[in-house]
């Protein structure tokens, strides 16, 4: 993948997870608050625990760091994957944010 195809897609997943705060905030009182700067957005929960993505250019990642720990993710053609088979991006935030925020939340590509 070139630098330009994996901002590319990097750019679809920030702004599908912006979107995806936006839609939660509107549906539910989750109360999400991202904030972006550059290519890291950090999701703060109502109970001050924080959700942080942020792109590893050079290594052509996608970094997630929760309470339950840091995942490396790389697009695989189709999704980002966990770069140790644990998953997929959306799944692995949707689960993170439901745990922390302990309310049940959709993350979607």
């Amino acid at each position: 993948m070139t630098d330009l195809e994996f901002l590319d897609h990097a750019e679809q997943l920030l702004r599908a997870v912006e979107l995806a705060c936006d839609r939660i905030n509107d549906e539910s009182d989750a109360d999400i608050d991202n904030q972006r700067t550059g290519g890291m957005i950090t999701l703060t929960f109502a109970n001050r625990s924080q959700i942080i993505i942020n792109l590893q250019k050079p290594l052509h990642e996608v970094w997630l760091a929760a309470r339950s720990g840091g995942y490396h993710f790389r697009f695989d053609g189709q999704q980002w994957a966990d770069t140790k088979g644990q998953g997929e991006f959306f799944q692995r935030l949707t689960q993170d944010a439901t745990t922390q925020s302990g309310m049940t939340l959709t993350f979607t590509a």
